[in-house]
């Protein structure tokens, strides 16, 4: 299974829900007595269930340090998705985020919800190959495509498994009841956010594409071929830079979300 950092989950599902909760409805929130949050790491979709659910919520996580974050606003259980600590039918909803797309078997995870769920089972899954970029370098959108694409190519789990998570549900013997579609949309635009200013520098250096050098690899890209991405890399990464020293960088990625809710046949 893969695993992140507190700073990776922060900053990725940083205002997730902010803007709309409508495609959580079918969760029918309001209504539960307790819902389990499976791979909740530090808790950033804990929180909006506990806001929206009059019972109780638990965050699960087999991470005892991201646990540690999340705790600080719901009960939390260390436990593996897979193999989970609870009876059956203990809660009546079981929801993950972004979760199933790091599984090597994500049915078997699925199937492990409906043991534990006496009702719905749900998934939050994004579609990472369908993820949109603007902005305001020219040439980074298309950057990102090349770098998304190499390192789709290269890991060894789906993490384009959003659009297609109803599938997991019926291999796991679920009937998928309601699927809906969310766009988490990230901005940077003047005034520059401490993490899109890193986030900046970290282009210009190449050290964020650095960090997924062994995962590219692993797919069809050669060492060549990431030599000349990095170099096209740090250069729209200085192009970003001295764009924010006029404060006319402006950046929109939109990265699609679906919301797969299903229940034992």
């Amino acid at each position: 299974m893969r695993t992140f950092s507190e700073d990776y989950l922060e900053r990725t599902r940083d205002g997730m829900w902010e803007d709309s909760r409508a495609a959580l409805s079918p969760l029918a929130l309001e209504s539960r007595e307790q819902v389990l949050d499976v791979g909740c790491g530090t808790g950033e979709l804990s929180r909006v269930l506990a806001t929206e659910c009059p019972g109780e919520v638990i965050g699960c996580d087999v991470d005892r340090e991201l646990l540690a974050v999340a705790s600080e606003y719901v009960p939390v259980v260390t436990g593996d998705a897979t193999q989970l600590p609870f009876a059956d039918d203990t809660a009546d909803c079981v929801v993950c985020q972004a979760l199933l797309i790091n599984l090597p078997d994500p049915v078997a995870a699925v199937r492990e919800f409906g043991r534990v769920s006496s009702e719905l089972v749900a998934a939050i899954e994004p579609d990472n190959a369908a993820v949109a970029v603007d902005s305001s370098v020219e040439c980074e959108a298309g950057l990102e495509r090349r770098a998304r694409q190499a390192y789709i190519d290269g890991v060894e789990t789906n993490v384009s498994l959003g659009a297609g998570a109803h599938k997991t549900f019926e291999e796991a013997g679920l009937e998928v009841i309601e699927t809906r579609r969310y766009d988490h949309i990230r901005t940077v635009e003047p005034p520059y956010s401490e993490a899109a200013l890193l986030a900046a520098r970290r282009k210009a250096t190449g050290s964020g594409l650095a960090d997924d050098h062994e995962t590219m690899l692993a797919g069809s890209m050669t060492e060549g071929e990431y030599d000349d991405l990095r170099r096209s890399w740090r250069k729209m990464g200085r192009d970003v830079i001295e764009q924010m020293k006029e404060r006319a960088y402006r950046r929109k990625e939109a990265v699609p979300f679906y919301v797969t809710v299903g229940r034992l046949e």
